[in-house]
């Protein structure tokens, strides 16, 4: 059995894509998986499965999502091992002064590589600072200049379809669960 991570893309978010946690829940348990958590109202879903192909099992979900929820769903999934070494790979210090920075893991969406991504998202010079890593990119701010951080406009862009963004308190606490429940 092998543990992932869905990311959803877009749901809960100004009022569009409303979709309840014990819905999307069940969602997930009629495609047969096991150990079924969601994790916040921004679309995170944990579950275990023996299928060890997760372009198959992203279009799985994706389809599942896109009939069910009435919306064209976008969906980021990642392993337990992925997870963990996205957290133990991030950039020396990324994540540690959360009084004066705000943190972020841009979670990508293959085929976007991180090295395609990064000639796409700009930074402000003493503002922003990205660094890419397998699978994602991580980006932090200054708070004190967050109105000045160019995150915003990653938004805007059309990479940003094969993107989702967690902040890295959500990435971390995301790794803690995959690591309390046993396969």
């Amino acid at each position: 059995m092998i543990q992932y991570v869905a990311l959803l893309r877009g749901i809960n978010v100004g009022g569009k894509n409303l979709i309840k946690m014990t819905a999307l829940q069940a969602c997930f348990e009629v495609l047969g998986f096991q150990n079924v958590r969601t994790y916040i109202q921004s679309g995170n879903v944990l579950f275990v499965t023996q299928n060890p192909n997760q372009a198959t099992l992203t279009s799985q979900i994706e389809e599942a999502l896109s009939i069910t929820f009435s919306y064209s769903s976008r969906v980021v999934v990642r392993s337990h091992h992925e997870m963990k070494a996205i957290v133990t790979h991030a950039p020396p210090g990324f994540g540690s002064d959360l009084a004066s920075y705000r943190y972020d893991v841009i979670f990508l969406k293959e085929p976007l590589t991180a090295a395609e991504a990064m000639q796409s998202v700009t930074t402000k010079e003493g503002v922003d600072q990205a660094f890419s890593g397998d699978g994602v990119l991580y980006f932090s701010r200054l708070i004190s200049k967050a109105s000045q951080s160019h995150l915003t406009r990653i938004i805007t862009l059309p990479v940003y379809q094969s993107m989702t963004i967690r902040n890295w308190n959500t990435t971390t606490r995301l790794l803690s669960l995959m690591e309390t429940v046993e396969n």
